[in-house]
């Protein structure tokens, strides 16, 4: 049976005061498009499945560095849909940023949508590097409901490492399955919602954005702030924001999505391929 296979690569450097790509390539399935923005704007780049979703045995691998002082926001062409797998096979998405001194990163995809029975392993891996600023949002819905689609079993894996100078910084796994709709009911894990979403800041910044970052997200979840200085007052603050979000569907959920973004993501706003 033929398998989607693809991966992707992409590097931006500071050049002239403005983010420009340094390296770009693209093989089997993967392809990165770089629409235009505002001058002194970050370098938006949007990635594309062009097999239209993903199925047990399906491959998919993303590579991002944002270099020396550079500024980057990536996102997708529209939702990732992962289809009913065939037998045990699971359908396996890595991805790796770095991101190098002073610089910024934001990943924003669209929601990955998971249909009955898909199965879905997924790996993120962060280096970051002094002075750098992190925006990770990763949405996931379990069936349309607009489609009456129910999930009612299958797999998924979520697996998270983001370090800084090689010092872990933040770390989860998170495992549902094979009885998914028995599991979403639970308190601990959705309440009944049908559609969650991590948000992840790790930025000097972060602690000053906690109070509304909690005012937008009101009773949809819960957000939290750490410190994460590592050495005496000589070491510039920094800190991680996290937050938890449940809703309905996806409707529901970018209504609270979207606002938060533009909150926590100053400098690039909304990515174009978003819309509510």
């Amino acid at each position: 049976m033929q398998r989607t296979r693809g991966g992707g690569r992409l590097s931006v450097k500071q050049s002239a005061g403005e983010s420009r790509i340094d390296r770009l390539y693209q093989d089997g399935s993967a392809r990165i498009r770089i629409p235009r923005v505002p001058r002194g704007s970050p370098l938006e780049a949007v990635l594309i499945n062009t097999a239209g979703g993903l199925t047990g045995g399906d491959r998919m691998d993303w590579s991002f560095e944002a270099g020396e002082a550079a500024s980057m926001t990536l996102a997708t062409q529209a939702c990732e849909k992962t289809y009913k797998a065939q037998g045990t096979s699971e359908a396996r998405v890595s991805v790796q940023l770095k991101l190098d001194a002073d610089s910024s990163l934001a990943w924003l995809p669209q929601e990955t949508i998971l249909f009955d029975r898909a199965r879905l392993a997924r790996s993120i891996e962060v280096d970051m590097a002094a002075g750098s600023r992190l925006l990770m949002v990763e949405p996931v819905v379990f069936g349309r409901l607009a489609m009456k689609e129910a999930v009612v079993e299958g797999s998924f894996h979520d697996r998270w490492r983001i370090r800084r100078d090689g010092h872990l910084l933040h770390a989860e796994n998170m495992r549902l399955g094979p009885h998914i709709a028995d599991a979403l009911t639970r308190t601990a894990v959705a309440g009944g919602g049908l559609a969650v979403a991590t948000v992840l800041m790790i930025a000097p910044e972060a602690e000053a954005r906690l109070h509304a970052a909690r005012q937008l997200i009101g009773k949809s979840g819960g957000a939290s702030y750490l410190s994460m200085r590592r050495s005496g007052p000589e070491t510039p603050e920094t800190g991680k924001l996290l937050a938890r979000i449940v809703a309905a569907d996806s409707y529901e959920l970018r209504k609270v999505l979207v606002p938060l973004i533009r909150l926590l993501n100053p400098l690039g706003g909304m990515p174009k391929v978003w819309s509510i």
